[in-house]
Formats: structure tokens, C-alpha cells, sequence
């Protein structure tokens, strides 16, 4: 049977995602774990969520509603608690303007399918979110970068204002303004990423696009801004609840996606999931702060310490990355699979996370501190140091036997 001869032409652009692929490799417990961006399952809160479970359970009536079919939208009372939080982040927000979603990816998904015909462009970070790229893919655009590209026929611009997936870096409020001014004025949507709003261990907070676009435009009915979150970075990413919020019309056309797609999200995730977050939302947001800030600051603290002169890397205020940036002759993507046979360290070329059709810088990479404990990490940081620093000695002597 040719399978290859039947797939949809589509297909030919969508490819695995390589952070996706080295999540394989999780098992070996010997390897240093650098790279992917995974929640620490060590904070998650689990006597919360048995409490939580248990009284389901006691309950015959609420446990029949937690094992049937849960309507497209959602649950009502997890729509309605979410609109209250979305209303507590400055942009108001209604049941009506909620759709629950199947973690945040879905929604990234479900957007690009309601936008992108084959040809349409899309703007996107550049670095980008390899998730979304390959959620966009699917549906066949032609990326424009941000900052820079040329809005004119976009429909939409992906964007993770704060301490974005891969760089770690956050969105000025001038920034901001800017890019809504973008929108303003070439009639594209914003697809803000809203997954790490909360993850902010330094500086004060800032508005996100969505409710700097409700204070413009006086409602989100009439901001241009369609917001995804999640409770994966914030809760447990296995019960895969996520939201998008927008214009109500906006969101009962993803409602029709959603019933083609997989007709609702899990009832007794949602039951679960509300049940948490309306008693323990901020002392799991607090736990986990206080957690990755360590881990953030321990981090940076050995890049210092190991990383020859000539690299440079991101500091980020929250989220769960740092983007490095290594001396010019330096490929990242020889660097890491370097690192993982040789050193046992795994972390993320910087390449994977750049769009089809836009040229990836070779001499970046991405580590994460979430997912391992001060001292292994150190250890990682000190083995890349090194293999880095052998690497430029070896680019050097090169260059001088070229030029002699």
C-alpha cells in the first residue's frame, strides 16, 4: 500500500517537532535534561486535586455530570470563573466570550484553521514557538517575521508578550502599543500567547494585548486580539484545560471547529480543574514562582561562571527559558548533538524554532531551568561551557592553519 500517494498535500510542510522527539528521551535517567520546557511535576498540587476527585465522587449527581459529554463551550462554571479572570486581567470578559479548549495548543490549532487558507500569510515572532509553527503549518501560510515584516494581507500575528517560548524575553509595554497600532491600521487579528503571563518572578506586571485592546476600543467585542491561556504552567498540563478568549462571534465559529474536532473537552477535567483554582490558583502560581525563580537565578549565575567569553544569553524576568547566543563559527546544532552524545546533556538548537521560508540563525540554542534541580543543571551549564570552549579552540586552530 503507497500511504505516501494518498496523503494530503499539507502534509508535505508538517514534521516533527524536535522538542517533542528529545521529550523521548526522558527516560534515561542519566542524561541532564536542559532542554525541554516541561512543568515540574514535583510542585504540581496533588492533595488539592484528590481533594477535588474525592468530591466528585461523594456526589452521585455531580459525578453523573462529571462522566457525561460536556457541552463544546465548556463547562459553565469554569467559563464563567474564567471570564472572571480574564475580567481581573483588564480585559472584561463574559461566559460568552470564553471556549474551553483542549490545553492552549488546541487553541493555537483552532485559530489557524478558522484564518489560514493555503497561501495566506501569518506573522510571527522571530524565534517562534515551535508548537504554533507547526499548529500554522498544517494550514499552509506564508510566515512573515516580526519585528519587521510587512503586515499588508496578514491575517494574523502570533505573539507571547511575556517571557516568550524560546527567547525568554518580554514585550515592552511600547512594544505593545506598537503592535496594536500594527493591527490598527492593517486590519490583521492578534493570537496573543497568554501561557507564561503568570510565571513573573521580577518587575512588575504588564497589560496584556487583550486588555490594552479592551481599553482602546472600549470592549473585547471590538478588540482585534484573540487570547490563549492555559492551566498547564499553572496547575498540571495532564488535565489539558486551556481557554481562548475573544469576540463572542469570533468564538462561536471555533465552537463549530470544536464540535468537528473532538465535540468537547473532558468534563471531569474541568469539574477537577475548577475545583483547584477557585481555592489554590494563587498559592500554586506562588509555589511555583518561588521554585523557577531559584532555578532561573542558579542558572544564570553558572552561565556566567562556564561560558566562554563571546556568549551571551537572554535574562528573563519569568517564564521557563534562556535563549544563548554563541559566538558566530559556533553551530548550535552540531553543539547539542555533541553535547547529548559525548557530554549526556540534552538541550534545543535554536533552528527548530524558526518558521519555513525565514533563514534560522545556526549559532543559538535553548535551555530550560524548570524541569531540574540546581545542581544537575549547573553541571549541564559546566559540560556545555566546555564543549563549547573546546569548539572554539578547534575553529581557531583551523582558521590559523587556513591562514598561514
Amino acid at each position: 500500500m503507497d500511504w505516501d500517494r494518498l496523503y494530503a498535500s499539507r502534509m508535505r510542510d508538517v514534521v516533527a517537532s524536535d522538542i517533542r522527539e528529545r521529550m523521548k528521551l526522558l527516560a534515561a535517567k542519566q542524561l541532564i535534561h536542559l532542554g525541554g520546557g516541561l512543568p515540574d511535576p514535583d510542585i504540581f498540587p496533588y492533595e488539592a486535586i484528590a481533594a477535588a476527585s474525592n468530591r466528585i465522587w461523594a456526589d452521585r449527581a455531580v459525578a453523573r455530570t462529571a462522566l457525561q459529554y460536556a457541552p463544546s463551550e465548556g463547562y459553565g462554571p469554569l467559563r464563567a470563573w474564567i471570564a472572571a479572570y480574564m475580567t481581573g486581567l483588564g480585559a472584561p470578559c463574559a461566559v460568552d466570550n470564553i471556549l474551553i479548549t483542549n490545553g492552549s495548543q488546541q487553541g493555537l490549532d483552532f485559530v489557524a484553521k478558522l484564518l489560514l487558507s493555503p497561501g495566506d500569510r501569518a506573522m510571527v515572532e522571530i524565534p517562534s514557538f515551535i508548537g504554533a509553527l507547526r499548529a500554522f503549518d498544517a494550514y499552509q501560510p506564508t510566515y512573515v517575521g516580526l519585528p519587521g515584516g510587512n503586515p499588508t494581507d496578514v491575517k494574523f500575528c502570533y505573539a507571547g508578550p511575556d517571557f516568550r517560548n524560546p527567547t525568554g524575553t518580554t514585550m515592552t509595554l511600547a512594544e505593545r502599543e506598537a503592535l496594536l497600532d500594527m493591527a490598527d491600521a492593517s486590519g490583521m487579528a492578534i493570537l496573543e500567547d497568554g501561557c507564561y503571563e503568570r510565571l513573573r518572578y521580577d518587575g512588575a506586571p504588564l497589560p496584556s494585548l487583550i486588555a490594552l485592546a479592551c481599553a482602546r476600543r472600549g470592549s473585547v467585542e471590538a478588540a482585534p486580539v484573540l487570547y490563549t491561556g492555559t492551566f498547564s504552567k499553572m496547575v498540571a498540563p495532564s488535565l489539558r484545560i486551556g481557554w481562548i478568549a475573544g469576540p463572542a462571534a469570533v468564538i462561536r465559529k471555533l465552537v463549530l471547529i470544536k464540535q468537528a474536532s473532538d465535540l468537547a473537552t473532558s468534563a471531569l477535567s474541568q469539574m477537577l480543574l475548577l475545583d483547584v483554582v477557585e481555592a489554590h490558583l494563587e498559592e500554586t502560581i506562588a509555589t511555583a514562582c518561588a521554585v523557577y525563580r531559584e532555578r532561573r537565578d542558579s542558572m544564570l549565575a553558572a552561565l556566567a561562571e562556564h561560558m566562554p567569553h563571546g556568549v551571551r544569553w537572554s535574562r528573563p524576568e519569568g517564564g521557563l527559558y534562556i535563549w544563548i547566543e554563541l559566538p558566530e563559527q559556533i553551530d548550535a546544532t552540531v553543539l547539542t548533538q555533541r553535547a547529548l552524545e559525548e557530554q549526556g546533556v540534552s538541550a534545543i538548537a535554536g533552528a527548530a524554532f524558526y518558521p519555513r521560508g525565514i533563514a534560522a540563525e545556526r549559532n543559538t540554542l535553548r535551555l530550560s531551568f524548570s524541569m531540574i534541580p540546581t545542581e544537575p543543571a549547573r553541571e549541564g551549564v559546566y559540560r556545555l561551557g566546555a564543549l563549547t570552549r573546546e569548539m572554539l579552540q578547534s575553529s581557531a586552530a583551523v582558521t590559523a592553519i587556513s591562514t598561514a
